[in-house]
């Protein structure tokens, strides 16, 4: 009997200690999974910053409108935008006076957080050199001066290159041999261009006159056509300009003479009188210059000036009207200057007074060319004083 009831009890215990291995497996795993259930989630990773892009503003003479100077330079802006995406912030202020409204604004553009500012006319020479002596971090580009600083540089155009062609394609179409230009500064650059293109109309006949008027302004569409229409009534049945609206062209149009389209295509401005467009492509070096600010190579006190051969200059939609004689010496010179065979100053060049200004057979450098302050055989009157 004692055996039977070991044998029972045994049994029992054997099975309740069989019970408690399992329930305490069974409080183990909850234990486990309450505890997995409190484990905070891993935090996502944080994502890298966004690189801001580079800010960069123009500032222009004129209104940006739809052809001229001001229009040329901001398609440059354009480009610029285009080329690089979301790298670069562009912005522009338009229709500012030389002087000290333009110190103001090129002073708030930097102000602004801008890291390269480009000033799109001569006369904001001295207003920029003052503000870029005052943010040493910001990079100002000046087009056509000449002055330059350790965060400063100069670009220009080689607008004569263009005008000395234009002359080939007026020579060939006048009938007074008188032709008229509408000035805006008498400054070096301006004085090269109508120089130029008496050179380049003499090339193909050696009597043209060259009568200008003088506006002072860089734009100013009244007095534009004022002065145009002042040429016209002189005999002049041909002609350009350096100031940066389609009046001159227009004027042109109305009175059944012929003109040139200045800086951009005008071609629609005045189709009838229209022979060609001298123009300038700003972009490739827009594009240079911010290229360079981004890669940390942008180097101050430096000048460039391009012209055809970088394909910054050209003559562009030369009208059906104009022989195809003229258009034969146009892609001639054009050749020339592409390959640096050719120079519009080249001597003899004497002035309208008699002097030799280039001896026989000297090509003018560019120290010769920024003192331009003379026109050349051809040319009616006096070269004004002062600006």
């Amino acid at each position: 009997m004692i055996d039977m009831r070991k044998r029972e009890w045994l049994k029992t215990a054997a099975k309740a200690a069989a019970l408690g291995l399992v329930a305490g497996s069974a409080l183990v795993g909850c234990g486990k999974k309450e505890e997995a259930a409190k484990a905070p989630a891993p935090a996502p990773a944080a994502e890298a910053p966004k690189p801001q892009p580079l800010k960069a503003a123009w500032v222009y003479v004129g209104p940006v409108g739809d052809a001229g100077w001001s229009f040329a330079h901001d398609l440059g802006r354009k480009a610029v935008e285009a080329h690089f995406g979301d790298k670069v912030q562009t912005t522009f202020v338009e229709s500012v006076p030389e002087g000290a409204d333009a110190e103001r604004v090129i002073r708030d553009l930097a102000a602004q957080g801008n890291k390269i500012i480009f000033a799109t006319s001569f006369g904001y020479m001295e207003p920029m050199l003052k503000v870029a002596s005052e943010f040493p971090d910001v990079k100002f580009e000046h087009a056509t001066g000449y002055k330059t600083a350790d965060n400063m540089r100069v670009y220009d155009a080689s607008f004569y290159q263009d005008t000395y062609m234009a002359g080939i394609i007026a020579a060939h179409m006048t009938k007074t041999n008188t032709l008229g230009f509408v000035g805006s500064f008498p400054i070096p650059e301006v004085l090269r261009n109508i120089n130029a293109f008496v050179l380049g109309a003499q090339s193909v006949k050696p009597n043209i006159k060259l009568k200008v008027v003088w506006v002072n302004s860089w734009f100013d569409p009244p007095k534009e056509t004022e002065a145009a229409q002042s040429l016209i009534n002189q005999g002049a049945d041909v002609l350009l300009q350096n100031t940066d609206s389609t009046a001159v062209l227009q004027t042109a149009e109305k009175n059944g003479k012929y003109a040139f389209g200045w800086d951009s295509d005008m071609s629609s401005f005045g189709p009838k009188a229209h022979l060609a467009s001298a123009v300038v492509n700003w972009g490739p070096y827009y594009i240079q210059a911010v290229q360079e600010v981004l890669d940390g190579t942008w180097q101050g006190n430096k000048r460039t000036i391009w012209g055809v051969k970088e394909g910054l200059n050209d003559l562009i939609k030369i009208a059906d009207v104009v022989p195809e004689e003229a258009k034969k010496k146009v892609e001639e010179v054009k050749a020339g200057l592409k390959s640096g065979e050719f120079e519009v100053f080249t001597g003899p060049i004497v002035d309208n007074t008699g002097k030799e200004v280039l001896a026989k057979d000297v090509k003018a450098d560019q120290a010769w060319k920024d003192q331009v302050n003379f026109f050349v055989k051809g040319v009616e009157g006096k070269v004004p004083s002062g600006k």
